[in-house]
C-alpha cells in the first residue's frame, strides 16, 4: 500500500514544526506540493528559541555535507568559516549572533570542534522548545533527534558523519537528525501519522492514538455539511451522559465554521453524575448553546433521554426545525427517530461505545453516523486544559475565602496595637502582599507571610 493510501486524513503539524527544527529548507514549506507547511515555518520564525535551532541545525547539516571542502578552504586556503557561502549558509551565523548566540572557538580551531560547539549549544537549548510539541507527544522522543550521539568528541562527531555519508539519500531532504538505523523508509517527514508512528517504533514503543494525527476524511464531513445545508434548521442535540465533552469540542473546532454557523443552536442535556466540562464548550464554538440541566427524582434513575426526546419533539413541532444531529454513543434516543419520521437525523458517536445493533438499524434506515473519536483531537489538551482550570478555580473559589485586610483588622484588635494609615500601609506592603503559598508532599497549602 501506499504512502497516500496507509496514512490518509492525517494532519501536518507535528512534521512541519520537526522539519523546521532540523532545518529543512525554506523552498520545501513554500511548495504546495509539498507535506510541511508555511503556516508553521512563519509561526515558528517569530520565536527566538525555535530560530535558534533551526539556525545551528542548518550550518550542522551543511558542515557534514561538505566537510571535506570546508576543512581544507579553512586548511589551506587560510578562510574564516563565516565566509565559505559557497558551503554554508553563512546568514545563519548573522541570525544567531542577533539572537545572542555566538560560535566562539580558539584561532586555528579544527571544523570537527565547530560542529562539538554547535552540538553543544543544541543540547543545551533544545529543551526550550519543549512548548511548542502538544504535551501529548513524547518529547524525550523528539529531542533525541536533535542530539548528536557522543557528539561532544571527535570521534562521535566523526561516526555520525560516516553514518550520514552513507544513507545520506534517506534523510528527509538530506537534512541531518540523530537517526539510530538509517533506512529507506521514503520521506519521514510524508504526514504526521506516518512520522509520529516511525518515532515511537524507533524507541520501541507504540503509538496508537492516531486521532491526534488525523482527522476525518472529506466523506464525513461533507455528510455533516449536506445535512445543514439541506436543512431549514438544524439543531444539535448531545446527551452528555453518553458522549465526552472533549471529543465534541474538537470535533466541532475542525468542522468548516461558516457552513456551522447555519445550526441554530446546541441543547445540551446534562446530569447532575456527568461531567463538569460540559460548561466549556460554548468557548470553542460559535454556535447558542443552551444549557439544560436534568435533576434525578431517583439517585438511579437519569430523565436525560426522556427529556432530551420531549424537548427535540417541541422543536420540531413548535419552531419548525426540520433536522437533528444527535450527540449519543446511547441507543435510547432510537425512540426519538421513530417518533419523528418526518425529520433528517444524523448521529455522532463514540467507536466503543456504540454497539453493532444501533449502527445496522441506523444504516438500514439511511441515518448516515459518524464517530467524534475519529475527528482531530491534536488540540483537546487545550481543551482539557481549560476545563481542569475552570474546575480548579471553581474549587478555590468554594474553599479559599480568606479576606487579609479583616485578618488584619482582627490581628489588630486581638493583639491592641494601633497603626497610623501609612504603618499600616507599609506593613501590609511588606508582609502581607508578599505572602506566599508552600505545598507540602502530601498537597496541603501553608500560607507563609512576607519576611523581614
Amino acid at each position: 500500500m501506499t504512502d497516500e493510501g496507509r496514512y490518509s486524513n492525517s494532519t501536518f503539524d507535528i512534521i512541519s514544526r520537526t522539519a523546521y527544527l532540523i532545518g529543512v529548507p525554506k523552498r520545501i514549506f513554500e511548495n504546495e506540493f509539498e507535506p510541511p507547511k508555511i503556516e508553521i515555518y512563519e509561526e515558528l520564525s517569530g520565536e527566538k528559541n525555535a530560530r535558534i535551532i533551526r539556525n545551528l541545525c542548518m550550518l550542522r547539516t551543511a558542515i557534514e555535507k561538505n566537510f571535506k571542502y570546508i576543512n581544507e578552504a579553512m586548511r589551506f586556503d587560510f578562510r574564516d568559516i563565516t565566509t565559505l557561502g559557497e558551503y554554508l549558509p553563512t546568514e545563519c551565523f548573522k541570525e544567531l549572533a542577533e539572537d545572542g548566540v555566538r560560535l566562539t572557538l580558539r584561532a586555528g580551531a579544527k571544523l570537527y570542534e565547530y560542529v562539538t560547539e554547535i552540538n553543544k549549544n543544541i543540547s543545551d537549548r533544545i529543551n526550550n522548545c519543549k512548548n511548542l510539541y502538544p504535551i501529548w507527544i513524547n518529547w524525550d522522543y523528539i529531542r533525541d533527534l536533535f542530539i548528536m550521539p557522543d557528539g561532544l568528541t571527535m570521534q562521535g562527531t566523526q561516526k555520525a558523519a560516516d553514518k550520514y555519508y552513507a544513507n545520506q539519500n534517506y534523510y528527509p531532504y538530506q537534512v541531518y537528525f540523530n537517526w539510530n538505523e538509517p533506512a529507506d523508509c521514503g520521506n519521514i517527514l510524508y504526514n504526521d501519522k506516518k512520522f509520529v508512528w516511525l518515532l515511537y517504533s524507533w524507541h520501541n514503543d507504540k503509538f496508537t492514538d492516531y486521532s491526534r494525527v488525523s482527522d476525518v476524511g472529506s466523506y464525513t464531513k461533507n455528510n455533516i455539511y449536506d445535512l445543514i445545508n439541506a436543512s431549514a434548521k438544524t439543531v444539535f442535540v448531545v446527551d452528555c451522559e453518553n458522549s465526552d465533552p472533549y471529543k465534541l469540542c474538537a470535533s466541532l473546532t475542525n468542522l468548516d465554521q461558516e457552513i456551522m454557523q447555519k445550526v441554530s443552536r446546541i441543547i445540551l442535556f446534562d446530569d447532575v453524575h456527568a461531567a463538569t466540562a460540559w460548561s466549556i464548550l460554548e468557548s470553542y464554538t460559535d454556535i447558542p448553546v443552551e444549557y439544560m440541566m436534568i435533576e434525578r427524582l431517583k439517585s438511579n434513575k437519569s430523565l436525560v433521554d426522556i427529556k432530551l426526546t420531549a424537548r427535540a419533539c417541541e422543536e420540531f413541532y413548535k419552531n419548525n426545525v426540520d433536522s437533528f444531529v444527535i450527540v449519543s454513543s446511547d441507543s435510547d434516543y432510537w425512540g426519538l427517530i421513530s417518533s419523528l419520521p418526518d425529520a433528517k437525523f444524523l448521529v455522532m458517536a463514540e467507536h466503543e461505545k456504540c454497539g453493532p445493533d444501533i449502527r445496522q438499524a441506523l444504516s438500514e434506515k439511511g441515518i448516515f453516523y459518524c464517530f467524534i473519536d475519529d475527528f482531530y483531537s491534536g488540540n483537546s489538551q487545550d481543551i482539557k486544559l481549560t476545563a481542569l482550570m475552570k474546575e480548579m478555580y471553581r474549587y478555590l473559589d468554594e474553599n479559599l475565602r480568606l479576606n487579609v485586610n479583616v485578618m488584619l483588622n482582627t490581628a489588630m484588635t486581638n493583639t491592641r496595637i494601633e497603626m497610623s494609615p501609612s504603618e499600616r500601609q507599609q506593613f501590609y506592603d511588606k508582609y502581607i502582599r508578599n505572602m506566599t503559598l508552600h505545598i507540602d508532599d502530601e498537597g496541603y497549602i501553608s500560607v507563609e507571610l512576607g519576611r523581614k
